[in-house]
């Protein structure tokens, strides 16, 4: 039996890092992968993927012309084939990356389903039989899987997750997607921006419920201008294939929703939630509980009820970033080997981003928050169309928010909708974690033309208002 410092099951962001971490305190490390290949949701059937669509979308289809306008034609006739060659592409790249990651921190790659034996002891199932492996602390990175409820007839060609959309063998004409969060809605709007005629269910009353009110309803406008038909406020009751006679018989994907209204299309999404996997791994036998969604707690930590079992990623559930799960990875195994030299972290400045299309980002507190809190603030405003970038890239619509405290003038939230927000957001991201002000940006020298100057307009914007309140006396007049 092989003894290790460190071992991770999942090669996941959160198990990479995680992994390369350990190596870099000087441990020895073994990563153990069930799948065939490496990188687990992020590489394969999520983040990069679904990004790598995107961007081939954007470019044959010419969404993003900026200034050579309609002399940019548009493709006609994309097909799946083409779009799953470039994401492929992308793919394989990163599993390059990832390889040559761990062969140069000596960290033992093993293939096979990883299953605990005992408190320090795991079997590996693998192509060459059992292995078994102890160690001293172990970081748990397996990930989640989408929700695949009963109820729903999956079968990967009309009725799917997202994991089988790179499968599809044609691009369908219509499209339900059941569900608005960021997965649900970054298809949507790629499926849209496609041509397809898309229909999404959510059952709030907005999709994406985390965003700033005000963004959410900025992008939602955008999406029923690329013809997407949101039926907000419902929850689908049934889903069945039907015969559909309309001169030639066909079949169609039938969603019933609670109200009774019926939704019929080629194809459905299905995007509601994700499962974890926890029940495979045996942590019975460790004396680890996890929930019904089999998600693990953790401590602040990412410690596990067993003090020598750590976990993180998609595994502990919100916000189950790839960004996040990184971190997350890296800091369990700094704590596991008591390497304290850890600065700057702060869980509230975590960025979040959706590639949908137009991209939102924000980091921070939301309006809602600030005023369900009792902070006083108030928001400056960036509109693309006021910026030469934005004229630049015929991004006439974006917009940046920045929420600044009305006493202090320190920045509070930062959010973003259109081209470039997901990077944009992380110069307020750098900005509120060093305790900058909104004096900064004014006073700041920014590259010209960049979306970069939409930090100096909006802190203008809000310092103007500011002035109102705060920039004289003010005698308070009473009436008798």
């Amino acid at each position: 039996m092989k003894h290790y410092d460190c071992v991770v099951i999942g090669t996941g962001p959160a198990g990479q890092k995680g992994a390369i971490q350990a190596a870099k305190l000087g441990k020895r490390v073994a990563i153990i992968e069930k799948n065939q290949v490496l990188g687990g949701a992020q590489i394969n059937t999520g983040t990069i993927p679904s990004k790598a669509l995107r961007e081939a979308v954007l470019h044959l289809t010419g969404n993003q012309r900026g200034l050579f306008g309609e002399s940019s034609r548009p493709r006609k006739d994309i097909t799946i084939a083409e779009l799953v060659s470039f994401s492929q592409r992308v793919i394989r790249h990163e599993w390059a990356v990832i390889r040559d990651q761990f062969d140069r921190n000596d960290i033992d790659l093993i293939w096979g389903k990883a299953r605990f034996t005992g408190p320090h002891e795991v079997a590996v199932e693998g192509p060459n039989g059992e292995e078994r492996l102890s160690a001293d602390r172990f970081l748990v990175a397996v990930g989640t899987k989408p929700a695949r409820p009963d109820s729903v007839p999956f079968n990967a060609r009309t009725i799917f997750t997202s994991d089988e959309v790179l499968k599809l063998n044609h691009l369908p004409k219509t499209m339900i997607v059941v569900g608005g969060g960021v997965i649900g809605t970054e298809y949507a709007c790629i499926m849209a921006t496609l041509g397809v005629q898309v229909t999404l269910v959510e059952g709030r009353d907005r999709v994406l419920g985390f965003l700033d009110l005000e963004i959410a309803d900025a992008f939602q406008y955008f999406m029923r201008q690329q013809g997407i038909t949101l039926r907000l406020g419902e929850k689908v009751e049934r889903i069945c294939e039907v015969d559909f006679m309309n001169g030639t018989q066909h079949h169609l994907v039938q969603a019933q929703l609670e109200s009774g209204k019926t939704l019929r299309a080629q194809t459905l999404l299905y995007a509601v939630g994700r499962q974890g996997v926890c029940q495979d791994i045996g942590l019975g036998n460790v004396g680890i509980e996890f929930d019904d969604r089999e998600r693990l707690q953790v401590n602040e930590w990412y410690q596990t009820n067993v003090e020598h079992v750590y976990a993180a990623g998609d595994v502990i559930g919100f916000p189950a970033l790839a960004s996040t799960s990184m971190e997350q990875g890296r800091r369990a195994i700094c704590h596991a080997f008591g390497c304290t030299d850890v600065t700057n972290y702060n869980t509230s400045l975590f960025p979040y981003g959706i590639y949908a299309v137009p991209e939102i980002s924000m980091v921070g507190k939301t309006e809602e928050q600030l005023t369900f809190e009792g902070i006083p603030y108030e928001a400056g405003i960036a509109n693309y169309r006021e910026i030469a970038r934005g004229q630049l890239l015929g991004d006439e619509l974006g917009m940046l928010k920045m929420l600044i405290h009305q006493e202090t003038h320190k920045i509070l939230g930062v959010h973003v909708i259109g081209t470039g927000a997901t990077e944009l957001v992380h110069i307020g991201q750098a900005v509120m974690a060093l305790g900058g002000d909104a004096e900064f940006f004014v006073n700041n020298v920014f590259n010209f033309p960049t979306l970069a100057e939409c930090y100096k307009v909006a802190a203008y914007n809000g310092l103007n208002k500011l002035n109102h309140v705060y920039g004289g006396k003010c005698e308070v007049l009473t009436v008798s």
